[in-house]
């Protein structure tokens, strides 16, 4: 499995259009290659270089084995019709928060996973609760880690 962004490409800069410095808005994103079985894919967002330890950007699950990506700007609201369930991110809000680093240059990673279920988890989840309820679900991963400096 393989997800790309028309927006960036895999270990380069992320433009400020989807930080916290430009539009805080989700980037594209596109995947391709998930086992035939996925009934649904979950995404996270994370950046390790958080001083406080790994700070989380977007939690989004239950996205429709059918989707082929997100599209630019997704919306924040609990359930977003044809795209799936966004979860809590670290600033305790539901949906995409971008790039927003005190200094310096963080690293971004966006996993996405296929799953063999849809998740018995409601809106605003976190990344925890995410992880623990796709444990043995798990079909396929595939990462891009795009960066940002300030």
């Amino acid at each position: 499995m393989e997800i790309k962004s028309s927006a960036f490409k895999n270990e380069d800069m992320i433009s400020a259009k989807y930080s916290c410095d430009g539009q805080d808005i989700s980037p594209p994103l596109q995947w391709s290659g998930a086992p035939a079985d996925t009934k649904s894919y979950a995404l996270i967002c994370d950046d390790p270089d958080a001083s406080v330890g790994t700070w989380v950007h977007w939690v989004i699950f239950n996205i429709p084995a059918t989707a082929g990506g997100l599209p630019e700007n997704v919306s924040g609201q609990k359930e977003i019709p044809g795209l799936g369930k966004n979860g809590k991110n670290s600033w305790q809000r539901l949906g995409y928060g971008g790039p927003c680093p005190p200094s310096g240059t963080h690293r971004y990673y966006f996993k996405l996973y296929a799953l063999d279920t849809l998740l018995n988890l409601k809106p605003g989840a976190t990344k925890e609760e995410l992880l623990k309820a796709m444990k043995g679900h798990v079909l396929a991963e595939a990462q891009i880690m795009g960066k940002y400096k300030r």
